[in-house]
């Protein structure tokens, strides 16, 4: 089922070739990943738990866009929410009663906020003592009164044309601060609250943080595989498939596209259970995160170096192209032994879209920190590996002999 799944996974990313970094599969896993773990729920709250059980459900009848904003809003780093200026800079409990509870403050990063029909919001980072008031959990609808989104730019705004941004004209999913002016939340949509140790548990001590980051590197390896695509047509489209270097590059990025959908097919193999949910091998998940952050980077400059001028000497916009003399030129400028003039500038607009628009920097910025800063996932992969079977393999092999019979056998070779 869960090689089903993934199937399934791929089939929606190549759609958009992985540009949605969070499309409607992503935050459904983490609630989905939240409700095996429902037994943790009820064990902390029972009435939280069937709320939560009630909206896993009310989401999924319901066909729900869900977004999340997990994190607190960047300010003073070196203090904790509560220490913050003003208390309510990140979001937290101004009040609550028989109907629910009142919320005030900023969360981030609501990416595909102005498409989605509801938000998850609560905090994945930990929190210190102090900061109870933060520790919440629950869902909404977007259009919820005292809700304010605060988007970033759109890039979506600035395309010209599908030709002449062929990525974001379609798939700028759009990022947003998420301001909290007392917003009601009634009791049936809260999941936690006051409690710092659940806010954790709910995503490490369930399957949630597994299952929605499983999804993320299915969309990773799609859209790795879409820029090698890339890469191997602009050798083609620059007649340079035949240089030896070339397809050196070539294959060391075909080798390392293919050890992140390695680690998928990985994370299945060695998968286990949690009560009756079969889910992926939490540290074969928490690798590929460490490697495939560095690695989204070096395949960009890679395809620079492949591509050279080629993506950046284009026309203008599709416009020039309605222009008779400029299309002439456009026809004597833009050769290749593979291609048309047209078709060459459609590859390299695409191409460029992907690797050096301001959509394509803001999807480098986000491969590098969707799954949070480097250190924090090297720290999961820490956690999550088995150490204690590394080190007793160099015990056993240790173990195997010492010292003392060492000069019981040969009492004179000290000496010597």
């Amino acid at each position: 089922e869960l090689k089903t799944r993934r199937r399934g996974l791929e089939a929606w990313t190549e759609l958009h070739a992985g540009f949605l970094g969070r499309a409607p599969d992503h935050v459904a896993s983490c609630i989905s990943g939240m409700y095996m773990g429902l037994d943790l729920f009820e064990a902390y709250d029972p009435a939280r738990a069937k709320a939560l059980a009630d909206y896993y459900r009310y989401a999924r009848d319901n066909d729900l866009y869900l977004t999340y904003v997990i994190i607190n809003p960047q300010a003073d780093r070196s203090k904790s929410a509560a220490e913050q200026q003003d208390p309510y800079l990140s979001t937290g409990i101004v009040d609550r009663d028989a109907e629910g509870i009142t919320v005030r403050g900023a969360k981030m990063l609501a990416t595909g906020g102005i498409m989605a029909n509801e938000v998850f919001v609560t905090c994945i980072q930990p929190l210190p003592p102090g900061d109870e008031k933060y520790a919440l959990s629950f869902a909404i609808p977007m259009n919820t009164k005292g809700l304010k989104i605060l988007s970033r730019k759109s890039y979506e705004a600035g395309a010209p044309s599908v030709f002449d941004n062929p990525l974001s004209s379609r798939f700028d999913e759009n990022d947003a601060v998420l301001y909290f002016d007392d917003v009601k939340v009634p009791w049936d949509r809260v999941f936690i609250v006051d409690s710092r140790e659940m806010t954790g548990k709910q995503f490490h001590a369930t399957p949630a943080h597994v299952y929605q980051n499983y999804q993320a590197q299915i969309r990773l390896s799609v859209k790795l595989k879409f820029l090698l695509g890339i890469a191997h047509r602009t050798a083609e489209v620059n007649g340079t498939m035949g240089f030896p270097q070339v397809r050196e590059t070539l294959g060391q990025l075909a080798a390392e596209v293919a050890m992140i959908d390695a680690f998928v097919t990985a994370m299945e193999a060695k998968g286990s259970h949690y009560g009756r949910y079969f889910v992926p091998d939490r540290h074969t998940l928490y690798a590929a995160q460490t490697l495939a952050q560095q690695l989204y980077g070096k395949v960009l400059t890679t395809l620079r170096e492949l591509a050279g001028g080629g993506m950046i000497m284009l026309p203008s916009s599709v416009q020039d192209f309605s222009n008779p003399e400029l299309a002439r030129l456009i026809g004597k400028t833009q050769q290749s032994p593979a291609a048309s003039a047209e078709d060459k500038v459609k590859f390299y607009k695409m191409a460029w879209d992907a690797v050096g628009s301001e959509f394509a920097s803001r999807h480098a910025q986000y491969e590098m920190f969707y799954a949070g800063a480097s250190f924090v996932v090297k720290g999961h992969s820490f956690r999550t590996y088995d150490w204690a079977g590394a080190t007793g393999l160099l015990d056993r092999m240790m173990g195997d002999y010492q010292l003392s019979d060492e000069l019981a056998v040969a009492p004179g070779r000290a000496a010597e």
